[in-house]
């Protein structure tokens, strides 16, 4: 395994290294530079060579000091707690978005049926806040101003989505987005794009 890989094993890979605290987010299956970063240090403790990369060696020696992980450590909830709802998060099916807790809820009649882990714009390209809808829908599409994939893309505000991202899987909150809601798990996100509506509510607050 190595950088830019993206499967079920890397996630695996992930949630063994944070069993033994050196990966310190949920797992997203993706192979960036916080994951090669966490290899390395435990490359380092086990005085493996610091390729940042997994060998058969180092996948091994992993394996002997860590347990299978659990459906719940491979795919937890959400790795930030989620902020109170908005009110108007309380009625109807709603994407209740908070810039606060960074995290996304898809919520129906008040209950939340799955949260994940979000980012935004920068200071420069703000991700606006207020009351909106889902206005459309595209699994594939690639930004025509960005040029960068926008893979789960569900059209809230002009040109502004929530959509998975690469990137944000990659750098974690190092990085920030174009004024969409960026997420990282994109299984999660897939899962929720199947269930969102065009029209359902969308609450971006703080």
């Amino acid at each position: 395994m190595g950088d830019g890989d993206e499967n079920e094993q890397v996630r695996e890979l992930q949630a063994r290294l944070r069993q033994l605290d050196f990966f310190d987010r949920a797992p997203t299956g993706f192979y960036g530079t916080m994951t090669a970063g966490a290899v390395r240090k435990f490359q380092a403790r086990r005085g493996l060579p610091e390729t940042g990369s997994v060998d058969e060696t180092t996948w091994q020696t992993l394996l002997s000091v860590t347990r299978k992980p659990t459906a719940d450590e491979l795919k937890p909830s959400t790795t930030n707690k989620l902020d109170t709802p908005d009110p108007r998060c309380m009625t109807g099916r709603v994407l209740c978005i908070s810039k606060e807790s960074r995290t996304l809820a898809w919520m129906i009649d008040g209950k939340v049926v799955s949260s994940m882990d979000v980012r935004f714009g920068s200071e420069n390209t703000p991700t606006r806040e207020g009351l909106f809808k889902v206005e459309w829908k595209a699994r594939e599409w690639t930004s025509t101003i960005y040029h960068t994939p926008m893979p789960y893309a569900m059209f809230f505000s002009r040109g502004q989505a929530v959509h998975y991202s690469a990137d944000f899987a990659a750098r974690g909150y190092a990085g920030a987005s174009h004024g969409c809601v960026n997420v990282r798990d994109r299984a999660k996100l897939s899962a929720l794009f199947d269930q969102v509506k065009v029209g359902d509510k969308v609450v971006v607050h703080w």
